[in-house]
């Protein structure tokens, strides 16, 4: 049951008799407060998901309403419950969602704003969705977020943008606060709050193939149009999880991650020092969730999730490793810079088939008083469909 911020005072008549013929109404203890029933009443405990199934089950024989805020599938235990119960178990009924009611107060129309929740993650996030002119409704996780995320604002260049902080929508203690990401210096305030954001800042492709100088590396990259090259054929699909297999500076894993905010990745790097500087490059270009594993492949990959694709950029070594984990319908790209990686590419053609090519790149540079072209090595590619 979806509870507005005014609570008992927000829900139609429909909906409190369906909370009043509950035996027992779960919820937060802000939201059993907001609530008046003669129904026994039990807060969540914390942590809230390994207690789930136990208390779902002292129940099991009870009419269970379960309470949250505003739409319980936006960012809500809705979702959770779907997902453990099935749909066909669990009944929603929702109240106006924060995300609604923030637009209406911004005067946004819902086909041009993106949605964004930091509630329980990393505040950098948002970094992927900004954009010149982009209008962002961030879910805050609590009082001090309005203050992270202008901090990363003004990081990633994007000072100008206005920010307006609302908290408590739709209750009696509403209140909105405004101001820039440059100079904010309001205090943490109500918990309970969303951040709309107008951006203003430079402007940054969604397409594969960012500049090299967008990561930080020790040279040891997969460079801007070897990249687009192998995200093209890696074909990224919203949800799929890719495992980038020396991943270097990470740009692979993390360019695949930004088309999408589904789109999940591990970076697999031996060396600690360029494990440590992907996840620096994984927050700074929005994508934190980014999961990296230290170690040497293709030991390290054992357990790990059953890719959808598989960039080999550094460990063609592990070619058969990541082919048998590969699931059908997978897609790899791996590639070669040494007579000895291309020979196993080579091999790996000869008994399997897929595609095959040498990718080689030259930049026009000052040659004398004149310019020439400068070669970079040449990459052979192959791909390959499972």
């Amino acid at each position: 049951m979806g509870v507005p911020a005014d609570g008992w005072a927000g829900l139609a008549e429909p909906a409190r008799a369906e909370i009043k013929s509950a035996e027992v109404v779960f919820g937060s203890r802000r939201q059993l407060d907001l609530v008046s029933v003669d129904v026994q009443k039990v807060p969540w405990p914390s942590p809230l998901l390994p207690a789930l199934d136990s208390l779902f089950t002292e129940h099991a024989d009870r009419r269970i309403c379960v309470l949250a805020s505003g739409d319980p599938l936006l960012s809500g235990i809705g979702t959770t419950l779907v997902r453990r119960f099935g749909a066909e178990q669990v009944r929603i009924v929702p109240a106006v969602s924060s995300v609604a009611l923030a637009r209406a107060r911004m005067g946004w129309a819902a086909e041009e704003t993106e949605v964004v929740s930091v509630v329980g993650r990393n505040v950098h996030r948002v970094s992927r969705a900004l954009a010149p002119g982009a209008r962002l409704v961030v879910l805050s996780s609590d009082g001090d977020t309005p203050g992270r995320l202008a901090s990363v604002l003004v990081e990633r260049g994007f000072g100008e943008s206005k920010l307006t902080v609302l908290e408590q929508l739709g209750g009696p203690a509403e209140r909105r606060v405004d101001g820039w990401a440059r100079d904010w210096s309001h205090p943490a305030g109500d918990p309970l709050n969303v951040v709309a954001i107008e951006c203003a800042g430079p402007a940054r492709p969604t397409v594969p193939g960012l500049p090299d100088d967008a990561f930080e590396h020790d040279g040891q990259i997969t460079k801007r149009d070897l990249r687009a090259s192998a995200l093209a054929r890696l074909a990224p699909t919203p949800g799929e999880l890719l495992w980038d297999v020396g991943a270097g500076a990470g740009s692979v894993g993390i360019e695949w991650s930004r088309t999408h905010p589904s789109n999940r990745a591990i970076a697999v790097e031996r060396d600690a020092e360029r494990a440590a500087r992907i996840r620096r490059n994984a927050e700074t270009l929005g994508v934190p969730e980014l999961r990296v594993v230290t170690g040497s492949a293709p030991e390290v990959l054992a357990g790990l999730p059953t890719p959808d694709a598989v960039f080999a950029g550094g460990g063609v070594a592990s070619l058969d490793a990541c082919l048998d984990a590969l699931r059908p319908g997978g897609r790899l790209v791996a590639h070669a810079v040494t007579l000895d990686s291309e020979q196993v590419l080579a091999a790996a053609y000869r008994r399997r088939g897929g595609e095959l090519i040498r990718i080689a790149v030259e930049h026009a540079a000052p040659l004398g008083g004149f310019t020439g072209w400068t070669p970079a090595r040449t990459v052979t590619q192959w791909s390959f469909l499972k």
